[in-house]
């Protein structure tokens, strides 16, 4: 499995992005999938997380701001990002866990400007 995420770019304080996450084969409904993010100089950190029941999860620094969604059909995972701040600037890898299987895709930078 091949995870290709895109979306990213410079945007000014308050203003949104849509993250999406393509992957080379078909998701299935029993894939958990979540977007993930690095700041520099940080550890990677969980940003949302959406299960094979569609049960979703958030970190608590982008709760109400972020919204994370999936499409089976598409084999795509999106996360839109509004209100978005300067403290959301990092790189946003997108992961597929499949029976026990993880894969991660390469990651795209999200620069937010004050």
């Amino acid at each position: 499995v091949q995870l290709q995420a895109s979306g990213g770019g410079l945007v000014q304080a308050g203003g949104s992005l849509r993250l999406s996450c393509a992957a080379s084969v078909n998701t299935l409904s029993s894939d958990d999938m979540s977007w993930y993010r690095q700041a520099p100089g940080k550890q990677r950190e969980l940003v949302a997380r959406i299960d094979s029941g569609g049960w979703k999860k958030y970190a608590d620094s982008v709760k109400g701001r972020f919204t994370v969604s999936r499409n089976n059909a598409e084999s795509a995972m999106y996360l839109q990002m509004n209100s978005l701040k300067p403290e959301d600037t990092a790189i946003y890898y997108c992961k597929l866990v499949r029976y026990s299987r993880v894969y991660w895709g390469q990651g795209t930078q999200v620069t937010v400007s004050s």
